[in-house]
């Protein structure tokens, strides 16, 4: 007899289960106002890319490109477009790549579709799944998820990155991670960066022998990289290194303070911190980073800076960037953690209906409860009316709606609240006019 096979969520995935999933709906709901409030708009991005879009934005040599994307080749017969070979298409035979991060694929979109003709900055924002092969550990996953927003046009203006972490910071507050600390750093630009970094690889030159693997290969890879080791051996010599606040050019240095205004000017709490940097050459001046009690060592919710020379990297015009990404995982446990949990709509009316002769007339105000934007159980078969109570009351309901013979024929229900077993007798009208204003929070 053939063993039957019980099938799993491959690791590093998993499934996102009610009631959780109502509370992934609230947070990604809540990003969706705040943002438009501050007029994004949602781009809705492809889950795979040509591999060669990441490799140049994100860079080849980073971990992401290396060691942790998943990648695969296209099939033979798969048609790239209606204009089969043409530059930039993806043909058969070539490799694609499950996208590990959004903002390569957002700005390949802005330069597809000529997005740098809309009038003033482009704002966008991105909800969606991101896909790396990286250890899974606490709050991270290979499969995991994320809030994207990019803001794209000709201006690197102190002001826009000051409205941008004043618009994460109240998104942040509005889903309860109030205890949260945003911490910011410039990184110079291509006038002052370079020197900085050439320094940096000489210092750590001749430290070599005392730091581990990873900080070794970066010294020529990418040096900035070393800054971010969390190695407890390495810290005192990471410590000593030359800082980047200390080599700004005099413009970076302005934008810096200007920024620091900005932030003063809307009220708004920060640190510096100088290792708080970017590996990627496109990165420039402002860098931050948004950490949330609860999560331990790896306690980053959020993470951003400016990009200006992004665009320009992959083909595009001339473009100034800055954006964030925030870890939707990693942000909802420190939620769950922080016992910040919102009130979540819940089911709103069960109806407890008795005889068949009664069914239509329940089927009939099921439909207007919902139509009134209610959420309503109405059961597909006749149940006990004590067995009916136990399942509304096991299904959270706040009301059960007692629907019999008597009650059809007089056009009144019995109206019962489960928290108290208060009940009532509502006309029809009455009944639609109640719910809805209790839906409301218009009584008492």
């Amino acid at each position: 007899m053939t063993e039957k096979k019980q099938f799993r969520a491959i690791k590093g995935t998993r499934d996102i289960l009610p009631p959780d999933s109502s509370l992934w709906n609230w947070f990604e709901q809540t990003a969706r106002e705040v943002f438009e409030s501050y007029r994004f708009h949602e781009i809705r991005l492809p889950i795979f890319e040509q591999t060669d879009l990441f490799a140049r934005s994100v860079g080849a040599e980073t971990d992401i490109v290396s060691k942790e994307m998943f990648t695969f080749r296209l099939a033979e017969g798969f048609q790239g477009s209606a204009k089969d070979g043409e530059q930039g298409v993806p043909q058969a035979g070539e490799q694609v790549s499950l996208r590990p991060e959004a903002t390569a694929s957002t700005m390949r979109a802005y330069i597809e579709h000529n997005m740098q003709a809309l009038p003033g900055n482009v704002k966008l924002y991105s909800v969606g799944p991101m896909f790396r092969r990286e250890r899974p550990q606490k709050g991270r996953y290979r499969q995991f998820y994320q809030l994207n927003v990019e803001v794209l046009g000709q201006s690197d203006a102190p002001a826009i990155d000051a409205e941008l972490l004043e618009m994460l910071l109240v998104f942040l507050k509005r889903v309860g991670l109030t205890r949260t600390t945003l911490y910011i750093n410039s990184i110079g630009d291509k006038n002052c960066r370079p020197q900085y970094v050439e320094l940096l690889r000489a210092e750590l030159r001749k430290v070599k022998n005392s730091l581990g693997p990873d900080s070794q290969r970066r010294i020529e890879t990418n040096p900035l990289r070393v800054l971010d080791s969390k190695l407890p051996h390495e810290q005192e010599i990471i410590a000593k290194l030359p800082r980047i606040s200390d080599h700004l050019c005099a413009e970076c240095r302005a934008h810096f303070a200007k920024l620091k205004n900005e932030l003063k000017l809307r009220g708004i709490a920060y640190e510096e911190n100088w290792r708080l940097v970017r590996g990627l050459d496109y990165y420039t001046r402002t860098t931050f980073e948004v950490t949330a009690e609860g999560l331990g060592s790896q306690n980053a919710v959020c993470g951003g800076g400016r990009y200006d020379g992004l665009v320009e990297l992959l083909g595009g015009p001339p473009t100034k960037g800055i954006g964030f990404a925030i870890g939707s995982d990693r942000a909802i446990l420190s939620i769950e953690e922080s016992g910040n949990l919102p009130v979540l709509p819940g089911l709103d009316v069960f109806v407890a209906w008795m005889g068949e002769p009664t069914y239509p007339a329940a089927v009939a105000i099921a439909r207007k409860l919902r139509d009134a934007g209610l959420s309503v159980e109405l059961p597909g078969e006749e149940m006990k009316f004590k067995k009916s109570l136990n399942l509304a009351d096991k299904l959270g309901a706040r009301y059960a709606l007692v629907m019999g013979s008597d009650e059809v024929a007089s056009g009144t229900f019995t109206l019962k609240r489960l928290a108290d077993a208060e009940q009532q007798k509502l006309s029809e009208y009455d009944l639609l006019e109640y719910l809805e204003s209790e839906k409301r929070g218009t009584r008492g």
